[in-house]
């Protein structure tokens, strides 16, 4: 069973089977036949979901720049977190760590040094 997950290149899937006695002796091959195949026909039927790593980002600008973040967060297919509005608009947004890297740059050229990044441990709000 356990070979037939790895095979699959699953990760984080636990299989089980139960068998109920029904009077047919299968054996040892038979056994591991029959609980080897019902984890492979569970598997065919079983909705795959990718594990996607994603990275939080924090970052603030001025007012003027918010409908430019705003659009350049909703093209990298981002999901905006959080937006707080005071001296300036502070955005915390998540997507894919394999785009996190470009959308940075792209902002920061757009944005003309007037974007500040955050740590999100950071509580001076402030980098």
């Amino acid at each position: 069973m356990l070979d037939v997950l790895r095979h699959q290149d699953l990760e984080g899937v636990l299989a089980t089977v139960v068998r109920y006695f029904g009077g047919v002796k299968l054996g040892a091959g038979g056994l591991v036949r029959a609980y080897t195949d019902s984890v492979a026909q569970a598997l065919l039927k079983a909705e795959k979901i990718a594990i996607i790593k994603q990275r939080q980002l924090i970052c603030s600008a001025p007012y003027a720049m918010e409908g430019l973040l705003r659009r350049e967060i909703e093209l990298a297919g981002a999901t905006l977190d959080n937006v707080q509005h005071a001296d300036e608009v502070l955005f915390t947004f998540s997507l894919p760590d394999s785009a996190a890297d470009d959308l940075v740059i792209r902002l920061n050229e757009s944005g003309h040094g007037r974007i500040a990044w955050i740590t999100p441990d950071d509580t001076t709000g402030t980098d």
